[in-house]
């Protein structure tokens, strides 16, 4: 099974997914079946003590509506509240997105549900051998209900040991940078630029541009701000993922000195991080938290143009 593919988006350009395996969909899906069948089986026990005296068909019935409602309402409930993820998927590390790359809604997790019900593993689908068949033929690993739904399942954790790319801060946006009310940024959408931006350089040039236009269109929108006039879009995405570090870094330093620990500086969003320090302590930092080198050009007002010839360096 291929472990990565190039998927093509909305706007015609190429991502790559690391597409999950057949033995790691294999054991989502088991560990699922697990607590689908656990969840039947306390099914048919509440069944017995409440309906002991009924007409067996009657029971037949009521059970047959269960497995049903379990079987197929358990993945689209929990990929639905997960954007992707049932239980099984949460434990290896796996999720269901669209063939864009796109986090599933309802719909396609329906689609999803309805299919591996019907076709892929349990009415006809002989216990899954349709969808280990399918999934073989598929250079994505898609099955019945993947094609049917327009999706693919994907893994979402980073092996250890890959590398962490920084992001930094653009010189001239951060006093511009400060004044964003960073809260309405998904994550969803972070994640998606902060790929982006590691993986800038691999990209082919009109590829990168389209698709640093368009996070930078759906960040903007998010966030209630246009991009800033002569900014590249990646300089846009790296200034607003940059500040967001800040200040998660600056919360997360408050909190380590509201431990019992005064005397220790007190960083406000869009300073210079770490605080500069004086004396023999000077350059020192408190553990785990790890400084971010960044220049200090001049700050221009809120809304002004950053002018000079092409002040960026694209990201390497």
């Amino acid at each position: 099974m291929h472990e990565e593919s190039e998927l093509v988006t909305g706007e015609a350009v190429v991502l790559d997914l690391r597409v999950a395996k057949l033995a790691s969909r294999a054991l989502a899906m088991a560990l699922d079946v697990l607590l689908q069948f656990a969840l039947l089986l306390g099914t048919i026990m509440v069944l017995s003590i409440v309906m002991p005296a009924a007409d067996e068909s009657l029971v037949l019935t009521v059970l047959l509506v269960f497995v049903v409602l379990i079987m197929v309402g358990y993945p689209v409930v929990f990929e639905t509240l997960s954007r992707g993820r049932s239980l099984g998927k949460m434990a290896v590390g796996l999720r269901v997105v669209r063939v864009d790359g796109g986090p599933i809604r309802f719909r396609h997790a329906l689609v999803r549900g309805l299919a591996g019900f019907v076709v892929d593993f349990w009415a006809l689908g002989l216990f899954g051998a349709v969808a280990v068949i399918v999934s073989l033929c598929s250079s994505n690993g898609r099955r019945v209900g993947d094609f049917l739904a327009g999706t693919l399942v994907v893994r979402e954790r980073v092996p250890a040991g890959a590398a962490y790319t920084a992001v930094g801060m653009p010189p001239g946006l951060e006093g511009w940078a400060a004044q964003l009310d960073l809260t309405r940024l998904p994550d969803d959408l972070a994640l998606a630029s902060r790929q982006f931006l590691a993986r800038f350089r691999e990209l082919r040039p009109e590829a990168a541009q389209a698709l640093g236009w368009g996070l930078a269109q759906q960040m903007g929108n998010a966030l209630g701000t246009p991009v800033p006039p002569e900014v590249p879009p990646w300089a846009f995405l790296a200034a607003v993922l940059a500040e967001r570090r800040n200040r998660d870094q600056a919360r997360a330093f408050q909190a380590y000195a509201a431990q019992g620990r005064p005397g220790y500086p007190q960083p406000q969003p869009g300073a210079p991080w770490p605080p500069a320090q004086s004396g023999p302590s000077a350059g020192a930092h408190p553990v785990g938290v790890r400084p971010a080198a960044q220049p200090e050009p001049p700050t221009p007002p809120s809304g002004t143009p950053v002018p000079v010839e092409n002040p960026f360096t694209p990201p390497s």
